[in-house]
């Protein structure tokens, strides 16, 4: 059980190491590319960029999740895996693929995991769509 919870909490840091290159990736792109006009097309294309990156970055975090599930025989296919992760992670959870019941605390840390790192995808999106508002109002 202590192997498990330590190799969730190890999944966890490497969402969080993933997330935060890429967000900080985004931001060195982002910065420069801002829009100086409220033009709706140079705004929605920038979104429509950023909304692709990110959705990339929970992608390979989704990933990740899979393969250990593989290597650790928890899941018997890639494919089965990043399926269940994807369904984990983001806290669909349809039940139709499980884990064994001694892996039972690990998704649940994933499906957490999928909470925060969904958050702070929102969270930096709200944060460009208020540096939309600014450019508006000066």
């Amino acid at each position: 059980m202590l192997f498990r919870v330590v190799l969730a909490w190890c999944l966890l840091a490497a969402c969080v190491l993933i997330h935060a290159g890429g967000v900080a990736a985004a931001v060195r792109y982002v910065h420069p590319r801002l829009p100086r006009h409220e033009r709706f097309w140079p705004w929605t294309w920038l979104f429509v960029r950023l909304a692709g990156w990110m959705i990339l970055l929970h992608l390979i975090e989704i990933g990740v999740w899979a393969v250990v599930y593989v290597w650790q025989d928890a899941l018997p296919d890639l494919q089965n895996a990043l399926y269940f992760s994807a369904v984990t992670y983001t806290t669909t959870g349809y039940g139709d693929v499980v884990l064994p019941r001694q892996w039972h605390i690990v998704a649940g840390v994933e499906a957490l995991t999928g909470i925060l790192m969904c958050g702070w995808s929102t969270g930096f999106f709200f944060a460009i769509v208020s540096r939309m508002f600014e450019a508006r109002s000066s």
